[in-house]
């Protein structure tokens, strides 16, 4: 595309020491149907100030400044968008959104949204040097088939606010004293959200890490949320409040009941001030404290478009727990939920492809919307110059540089199951233990897991441990009078492979043939 946004750009005449503090600046635009939209300005460093405009409506939109600086105020002109041709969806069929009650994600046009992310937690750090080194991570992303990247606007996890690992080319977010931004860094960031967005990914900016509140307070954050907004609102991005938002920082002592009350209001005042200022009401989420849902964070889940949960990296041992909590948001029905943390493939050197495959296969038939992956080297950017090093409790998570957790074989695997499933009308897909003979208890990993939708298509997931090595396993409850294909989808290789034509018996029972290797498999009956 020619451009992602309008920018307008204004000088200020005023003779002023803090123009980030003093000056106010916005403006308010009128649209081709003439509904008006107040726009956020943000100033970008000495006596500029800039704001920018989506481009998704075209025609000619009208706009009027205003600020409280005598010679910003008033200057009036028009924006003439003209629709371009693209092939990224975001422009094509809009930016993501949850249409009515829906429990799965749309673009703007009612295209169903399928959420496939990656976890690049310090993504705008300079140890994934921008373009060279971000850029062959994005490819190699963008190529499997990834779309959303789940990345934090500078005020990160596992340090304090001034560590120096999370500076970026221009240094950090904030000057020390937290007197004003640094919109020099934001400059540096600009360039890599954008190529996200150019290339089809949707960031979902993290706005902060949740023990920020206490570092920081909630004024200064407000504030760092408003520059984001108005930095980057006019792109098909989505918001999340605050990852792990009611966690504490790692060393203090706090009364948990207490902290979490007010961490629940501190973030709810925080979600009612994004979406108040945010006049183009991008899709905004909350990541949580492990204990808890995302719509559990704050005081009114409804404020909330998409419930993240978090699971565990205990790996193996985790799957169960992960299972029942991914069940459980699901049939909540309050939010479209998805699994935004969970296993990071390599962390603690454990949660490689046969894990990664285990719950990314389970969250989708159990029936999340989507699903985040993560792997360590990547979140937290190792580089092979800069490993991370160590979190504040003292320990560190795993040494393995980005470049080379990005070829692991989790996510490769994940990626082939993703866009097979994807090929169905996945959104129409519904959790259905009932057609199998042996169907996980989600208390251990002791069966099979299917979903679909009746009459034309059902996929069932075979894990290896999980019982019927052989893989000929009973499905029951087979509808009379469809005729259904029998297929065998290799998510290790994604091979696709014919097995039979279905002939159930009088009880609508029929059993899958026998597998020629004992490992993970799905199996998958198509109607004619």
């Amino acid at each position: 595309m020619k451009q992602l946004f309008k920018e307008l750009v204004f000088k200020s005449e005023a003779v002023c020491t803090d123009f980030f503090n003093d000056v106010t600046f916005d403006v308010k635009f009128t649209r081709p149907d003439g509904s008006n939209l107040l726009i956020p300005g943000f100033w970008a460093g000495g006596n500029t100030f800039k704001a920018r405009y989506d481009i998704s409506v075209p025609g000619k939109h009208g706009y009027v400044t205003v600020s409280n600086d005598k010679s910003l105020n008033g200057i009036s002109g028009q924006l003439v968008i003209e629709k371009e041709k693209t092939d990224n969806p975001y422009y094509l069929h809009g930016p993501v959104c949850r249409k009515g009650q829906n429990m799965y994600l749309s673009h703007s046009d009612g295209t169903p949204f399928y959420w496939f992310g990656d976890t690049w937690l310090m993504g705008l750090t300079k140890r994934l040097p921008f373009p060279d080194d971000f850029c062959t991570l994005l490819n190699d992303r963008k190529e499997k088939g990834f779309n959303v990247i789940q990345i934090i606007a500078g005020l990160y996890p596992d340090m304090t606010m001034f560590d120096p690992r999370g500076e970026n080319e221009a240094g950090f977010p904030w000057k020390e004293d937290l007197s004003a931004i640094n919109p020099e860094y934001f400059d540096r960031a600009d360039e890599r959200i954008e190529k996200l967005v150019e290339n089809g990914i949707m960031p979902c900016i993290v706005g902060t890490w949740g023990f920020y509140m206490f570092f920081a307070g909630k004024e200064i954050l407000k504030k760092h949320w408003r520059y984001i907004i108005a930095r980057w609102g006019a792109m098909p991005v989505c918001w999340c409040v605050a990852g792990e938002a009611d966690m504490p920082f790692y060393n203090h002592n706090v009364p948990y009941e207490e902290h979490i009350k007010k961490a629940k209001k501190d973030w709810n005042d925080m979600t009612v001030f994004i979406k108040q200022t945010d006049p183009y009401a991008r899709l905004i989420t909350i990541h949580p404290f492990p204990a808890s849902d995302g719509y559990d964070q704050i005081e009114d889940g409804s404020l909330l478009d998409l419930n993240m949960l978090q699971s565990g990296h205990g790996g193996f041992s985790a799957l169960p727990e992960q299972m029942k909590k991914v069940r459980k948001a699901v049939e909540r029905k309050v939010l479209p939920a998805i699994n935004a943390e969970v296993c990071f493939e390599g962390i603690c050197g454990a949660s490689y492809a046969d894990t990664q495959r285990y719950v990314y296969l389970s969250d989708f038939l159990l029936g999340a919307a989507g699903h985040t992956y993560g792997a360590n080297g990547i979140w937290q950017v190792n580089s092979e110059e800069m490993p991370y090093g160590a979190s504040p409790h003292g320990a560190h998570w795993g040494n393995i540089s980005w470049r080379e957790a990005m070829n692991f074989e989790g996510a490769k695997q994940i990626s082939l199951c993703m866009k097979y499933l994807t090929s169905f009308e996945w959104w129409k897909f519904r959790y259905h233990p009932e057609w199998l003979e042996t169907p996980c208890s989600l208390n251990a990993c002791d069966g099979h897991f299917a979903a679909g939708i009746p009459k034309k298509v059902r996929v069932i997931f075979k894990p290896f441990f999980g019982g019927s090595f052989f893989g000929d396993i009973n499905i029951l409850k087979i509808e009379k009078g469809i005729n259904y294909k029998a297929y065998r989808f290799n998510p290790i290789t994604g091979k696709e492979t014919y097995l039979a034509d279905v002939t159930p018996d009088n009880e609508g029972k029929w059993k899958f043939p026998r597998a020629d290797a004992f490992q993970d498999w799905l199996y998958v009956l198509k109607a004619e």
